[in-house]
Formats: structure tokens, sequence, C-alpha cells
């Protein structure tokens, strides 16, 4: 019996000091993403040739109305938008033909966005095209977009992150997912570039030097994760990523729990993936003082911070009743950094707004939401899981 005790002790210390390296991590680059970043540089010498790229699955009623958007931005250089079409129906790409976008029909037996980009930077590559800016199918680009990206690769960059912000609020769960987007980009973008950092690519509003975005697809394969993929490769090239934080992309947030879910099982999936590939060779980038790799590695040791907020409640909540482990204090302190961390991580603006206090009584659907895809994840191997989208162009999300 004393045998059964002094092991439970010591899992619930090894658990304690995991979650506070984890709540260690969130609060310092959090506290990081408070302080100022420079805005994004309108200064030009000339224009580069663009190509605007969307890869698009199965999501006819959103892509049309995404495109026609695109085609009519306000650029002063040159630039076309591809659709790269995996599963459209023939009079989807007849419209989208028609609204002067080129359409790219792709083909494969399991679809991957990294696939799909690879096999349209093949077919261009003769174009001419200096910067490739990859957008999901329901983006649409804020004012000035391409003339703020096209400065930053004349100041040298060969990558660089916009700022993805929601597109719709017009759900609880979208508000939560609005939110949820904002503590991201204030901790794995704004708060590692204040303190010289890459900032995470997220998948959608990133652009690249177009040579070099088609030498990383060659190296991305069959993950569902290419924009962790190319974090590591890029890393490991030692590419500094920039990140325009004032720069907007706007983007369709999840409306329901079960859209949540889907969404999150593909996350994780790549997380643990990368968790398992990485973890050695971040070790030895750290010696060798490539220290952007290792963060990056250090960032799919990370809990999903919706499971990490439960996890803590729960410990919290049972620290008053079991005599086990660390003393009630330590969680309780380890709940409310996380609590603090994620209230000074949310934007100002969304604290006026009503809908973000209805919006917190979905956080309890949303952890449900994160257990079922933690345990749903062999599902990504049979599947790609694509989010399913709706027409939401309107812009509801004043930034």
């Amino acid at each position: 019996m004393e045998l059964i005790y002094n092991i439970l002790h010591l899992l619930l210390w090894v658990m304690a000091v995991y979650l506070s390296f984890n709540c260690l991590y969130l609060a310092f680059f959090a506290l990081a993403g408070l302080f100022p970043l420079a805005r994004a540089k309108k200064y030009v010498t000339g224009y580069k040739k663009m190509v605007v790229l969307f890869p698009t699955y199965h999501a006819d009623e959103v892509i049309i109305e995404s495109v026609r958007t695109a085609i009519v931005h306000d650029y002063k250089g040159e630039f076309e938008i591809v659709v790269i079409a995996d599963g459209l129906m023939p009079q989807t790409n007849q419209i989208l033909r028609q609204t002067g976008a080129e359409v790219i029909e792709v083909f494969f037996e399991k679809s991957t966005k990294g696939k799909a980009l690879l096999h349209a930077m093949d077919n261009l590559k003769d174009r001419g095209f200096d910067i490739a800016l990859v957008l999901d199918v329901d983006n649409i680009m804020g004012s000035d977009c391409l003339n703020a990206v096209n400065s930053a690769f004349q100041q040298g960059y060969k990558a660089i992150q916009l700022h993805r912000t929601a597109k719709n609020l017009n759900t609880s769960f979208a508000f939560l997912d609005a939110c949820n987007e904002e503590v991201n980009n204030h901790i794995y973008r704004k708060g590692q570039a204040v303190l010289g950092l890459s900032p995470a690519l997220i998948g959608s509003g990133m652009a690249f030097d177009y040579t070099y975005f088609h030498s990383l697809l060659k190296n991305v394969g069959d993950t569902v994760g290419e924009d962790k993929k190319m974090d590591f490769l890029i890393a490991g090239d030692r590419v500094k990523v920039a990140y325009l934080n004032d720069i907007f992309v706007y983007d369709e947030k999840v409306s329901n729990a079960h859209v949540f879910t889907t969404q999150r099982t593909r996350w994780i999936a790549s997380q643990i993936e990368f968790l398992r590939t990485y973890t050695t060779k971040g070790i030895k980038e750290l010696f060798k003082g490539n220290i952007e790799f290792f963060n990056k590695t250090v960032q799919t040791m990370l809990m999903p911070r919706m499971l990490l907020l439960g996890l803590l409640f729960v410990m919290a909540l049972q620290s008053f009743f079991n005599p086990l482990g660390p003393e009630k204090g330590l969680w309780l302190t380890l709940f409310t950094s996380i609590c603090v961390t994620l209230l000074i991580s949310v934007p100002r603006r969304f604290y006026i707004d009503k809908r973000l206090y209805f919006a917190i009584w979905q956080i309890p659907r949303a952890m449900i939401g994160m257990v079922i895809a933690l345990f749903s994840i062999g599902k990504v191997k049979k599947s790609n899981l694509a989010t399913p989208h709706h027409n939401t162009s309107t812009i509801d999300n004043k930034t």
C-alpha cells in the first residue's frame, strides 16, 4: 500500500512539473507580447510579381466569393490568383475561370495541402513569380496586404506570416475560436517576434520567396501539418520569418463544437507527429546554437491550451480533497496563472463586446471537444479531416 502511495505521489509531482513548465512558457511569451512591435513598412522602390494561391478541397460554396474579393485587391504591382482545385465541381471551376483566376485541378488518392501546393508550384515555376502568398479557401486579405508583403520582401525577408484574425463572430463558439486565434497570435507570433524569434506559421496568410517556397514544399511530404513541417525546415535553414502584426488576413472561425473537434483532431495529430520526429534533433540543434529550432521543438511539447486549462481546473478542485502530491496552493497558482495568461492575451476590443461573456460558457464544450480530438487522432491517417467552411464573406471583426 505504501508503495502505491509513493508512486501516486511521484506521478502527481511529475505532472506538476510538466504543467508548471507549460504555464511558465505561455506566461513568458504572453508578457513579451504586451510590448509593441514595429509596424509594417510601406516604402518601396519597386513591385515584385506575386501569385496568390488558394488550395481548395471540396469548398464550392466558399471559394468563389473569396476569389472575387482577391481579384480586386489593390496592389500596384502584378499579381495573379490561382485556385488549386481538389474535388471542386466543374461548374465551380468554370465560374472561377470567368472571374479571371487560374484553376489548376489536382487529383490525389489522399489529399493534403502540401501536395496540392507543390503540384501548383511545379506548374507555375516558369512564370517569373517572385513571391507566393498562401490563403485558405475562406480567407479575405485586408487592405494594403500585398503592398505590405512586397515591402517586407524588399527588406530581404524570405518568409512572412501575416496577422490572421477572425472574419466571423456570428456564434458564441465562433467568438471563442476568435479569442483562441488571438491568444495564439499574441503568444506564438507577436510575443516571439518581440524577442527576436520567428513567429509560428499558421498555414494561411503566409508569404514566401517563390524559389525558397518551392524547395520547402519538396520536403513537406504527406503530413497534414504542412505549416509545422515548414516551421522546422525554415528553422533548420536558419532563415528568419517576419511577422506583420498590423497586416490582416481574415479567416472563418468554426461555428460549432463538432467542427472544432474535427479541426483540433488534425492539429493534435500533427503536433504529436512532430514531437516524435524532432525532439531529439531539437536538443542537438540547441547545442549547435540554433535556438529557433529548439524553440519550435519545445512548442510541440506543450499541452493544447484548452486541455491545459481543463486539467488545471480539475487538479485545483481535487487538491481540496486529495492528500497526495503537491499541496493545493501549487495547483491553484498554476490555474490562476493560465487564466491570467489568457486574459492578457485576448485583445482589449473583445472585452467591450458582450458576446465574449456568452462565448465563455462554450469553454466546457471546447474542453470536451479537445478530449474527443485527443482520442480520435487515428482518424487522420485515413482522412485529412478537412475543416468544413460556410459562406461568411462579411467581415464582422473590427481590428
